[in-house]
C-alpha cells in the first residue's frame, strides 16, 4: 500500500490546491470553536469540496490536477468510480477530461428494486479508481472500495484533493491495500494559511495537535470547558 502525496513540482501543485480551496472557503479554520463531523469527531478544520461546483474555472484546474497524476503516476483505470454524494461531482468531471466511463457508490445498498450499491455500468474485472473529495477517518472511501470489490471490480487506488492525514485512516487504507494519492494535504493547508494571514502558528499547532490524536485533543478541550472560572 502506497500512501502518497502529488509530489512531483509537488509544492506547487499543492499550494495551488490548498489556496483555492482556502479561498473560497471550501476549507475553514476554527481553532478556538470546532466543528463536529459526521464521525462524531471534534475537529478544528472543516472541510466542504462541494463549493467547488459553483467555480467552474477552478474545478477545471483542479480536475486537470488530478488528470496529471494518473499520467504522471501511470495509474492504469478503466472506469472512474465516485463516493456519494460529495464525490460524485469530481469523478463525474474526470471522466469527461478523461472519455472515462465512470459509476458512483452508495453508502448503502438501495432496499428496492435491483438493491445494488454500485450505480452504473460496471463489468466484472474492470480497473477502477476512486475519487474523493476529502480522506478524514476513510469510513466512506473504503466502504465504497468494498462495495466495488464485491461486485467484481478490480481497485486498488484512490485519488482525493484534501487529506486530513488521520492515523486512523492511513491504516485502515493499508489494510484494505488502497494506494492513496492527494492532492495536496493538512500540512500545506497550514502553512498556505498562515501565508496569508488566516491564523497564526499557535492556531496551527493546534491543529496539528489535532491531526496527532483526535480523541485525546476532543476530551483536553472538553476539560478547558468545563474547568471553572478562577477570579
Amino acid at each position: 500500500m502506497k500512501l502518497d502525496t502529488h509530489d512531483k513540482n509537488s509544492l506547487t501543485v499543492a499550494e495551488k490546491v490548498a489556496k483555492m480551496l482556502l479561498e473560497i472557503k471550501a476549507i475553514t479554520l476554527s481553532p478556538q470553536a470546532p466543528y463536529r463531523f459526521t464521525s462524531g469527531i471534534l475537529s478544528p478544520i472543516y472541510t466542504d469540496n462541494r463549493l467547488l461546483m459553483g467555480y467552474p474555472l477552478k474545478r477545471r484546474e483542479i480536475t486537470g490536477f488530478m488528470a496529471n497524476l494518473i499520467k504522471e503516476r501511470n495509474l492504469k483505470t478503466d472506469l472512474i468510480a465516485g463516493t456519494s454524494t460529495a464525490g460524485i461531482p469530481p469523478a463525474a468531471w474526470l471522466a469527461d477530461l478523461l472519455n472515462l466511463p465512470m459509476v458512483y457508490v452508495r453508502g448503502e445498498k438501495k432496499e428496492h428494486g435491483k438493491g445494488r450499491q454500485v450505480e452504473g455500468v460496471m463489468a466484472r474485472g474492470s480497473r477502477v479508481l476512486l475519487v474523493e473529495d476529502l480522506i478524514s477517518t476513510g469510513k466512506s472511501s473504503l466502504s465504497a472500495v468494498e462495495a466495488i470489490r464485491r461486485e467484481g471490480g478490480k481497485i486498488d487506488t484512490c485519488i482525493a484533493f484534501f487529506n486530513y492525514g488521520l492515523s486512523e485512516a492511513v491504516q485502515k487504507y493499508r489494510d484494505l491495500a488502497v494506494n492513496l494519492y492527494t492532492l495536496t494535504t493538512l500540512d500545506i493547508v497550514l502553512a498556505v494559511a498562515q501565508q496569508v494571514s488566516l491564523i497564526g502558528k499557535k492556531e496551527a499547532d493546534i491543529v496539528f495537535a489535532w491531526q496527532k490524536d483526535p480523541i485525546a485533543w476532543e476530551k483536553s478541550m472538553r476539560a478547558k470547558e468545563e474547568k471553572p472560572t478562577e477570579y
